[in-house]
């Protein structure tokens, strides 16, 4: 799902600005004539907590971009569903009975939570996808570049690999949950860059992201290729990398293979200073949040220049085409990167990273 337009449909408003409530051609706040105020809420539905970046950088990211729009006015309805689409349904639900202004949603099951999409927008209440796309009618979408992830990822493995990579080489494929869109285009990525160079011996869509299903997917693995007959694994994320490398452990593997990620978690930062996992992929979250709660914002406020400047991109659903979207771009993080990424954007600090157990790993790549 790449690019496919890159206008902003401003020449062809013919609206008065006191009926739409747009910013003038300059962007000034001051002249805009907004649909309500600074009182906003904002509902946000975050889906898991397996993956640690929710709790950590997006929602209190989006917390405070929208207080700082506001003027300390709007609000944020937080709810995580902790990967159950019910649960996730009931508190979408729950939001629009509470007339939330609105809803910025990255879903559990992209399918299924469409007709909860469909009873906010009779509401009227707009929603916008974040992280993942969901069904069913929604007013915008913003996230990473799914398929660069993925291409990303599948890179960096045949780098690591060296040119002598081939056929013979069998690779062991841990994508994410068959119910999360973003998973099948990391697969689709990472496939156009892997396929007819290396041996896709195993391949797992992992329930809920989880990191002791990708554990137990692995061992499977293990069992069928040989401990000692693998050359790599594409891990779609670094949960479940944890759980990929527990496996290879258990199973008496001392060297491990080039392991890939994404999200740059803590752990996973210091598993590649450690040699354990060979890379991940650096999203800045801090960029996809704040843009998520300017698009809220500027939504509800009738903002709709301001809109349109934040949503340039367009993707299709499969339900919804020409959807407007914002796809932020993303970084391989290998070992050489850590500074120049998560330390210099403030994800984690230096002593943050670089505690005892890794403070030569650190010292070697200059992070002191």
């Amino acid at each position: 799902m790449r690019r496919i337009a890159m206008s902003v449909a401003v020449s062809t408003m013919v609206l008065p600005l006191a009926g739409c409530g747009v910013l003038n051609a300059a962007g000034d706040d001051a002249s805009a004539s907004p649909t309500m105020g600074d009182q906003v809420t904002v509902g946000l539905l975050l889906p898991e907590k397996a993956n640690t970046r929710y709790d950590k950088f997006d929602y209190p990211i989006i917390k405070g971009k929208v207080a700082e729009l506001t003027h300390k006015k709007g609000k944020v309805e937080y709810a995580n569903a902790d990967a159950d689409a019910g649960q996730q349904a009931d508190q979408m639900q729950r939001m629009i009975d509470e007339k939330v202004n609105v809803i910025l949603l990255d879903a559990v099951d992209a399918h299924a939570i469409a007709p909860t999409v469909k009873k906010a927008k009779d509401a009227g209440i707009p929603v916008i996808a974040y992280d993942r796309l969901a069904e069913g009618p929604i007013q915008a979408y913003i996230s990473f570049d799914n398929e660069l992830v993925g291409e990303v990822q599948g890179r960096s493995l045949l780098e690591r690999l060296g040119s002598g990579a081939g056929l013979s080489d069998k690779i062991v494929m841990m994508n994410g949950s068959p119910t999360d869109p973003n998973a099948k285009q990391f697969k689709e990525g990472a496939l156009s860059e892997l396929s007819g160079k290396v041996t896709i011996a195993d391949s797992f869509d992992t329930k809920d992201w989880k990191p002791e299903n990708a554990q137990a997917n692995m061992t499977e693995a293990i069992g069928r290729i040989g401990k000692d007959n693998i050359a790599a694994v594409y891990s779609a994320n670094d949960g479940m990398a944890a759980g990929v490398i527990r496996a290879l452990k258990n199973a008496g593997v001392t060297t491990l293979p080039p392991i890939t990620g994404q999200d740059a978690e803590l752990d996973a930062v210091q598993r590649i200073l450690a040699g354990q996992q060979y890379m991940s992929v650096y999203k800045s979250y801090p960029d996809e949040a704040e843009a998520a709660a300017q698009m809220a914002v500027a939504k509800v406020q009738g903002k709709d220049i301001q809109f349109d400047a934040l949503t340039q991109d367009r993707v299709d659903s499969p339900t919804d085409k020409q959807i407007p979207a914002k796809l932020v771009q993303v970084t391989a993080l290998t070992k050489s990167k850590i500074k120049e990424t998560v330390v210099e954007d403030g994800i984690y600090t230096v002593d943050q990273i670089c505690t005892a157990s890794y403070k030569s790993a650190c010292a070697a790549v200059g992070l002191r």
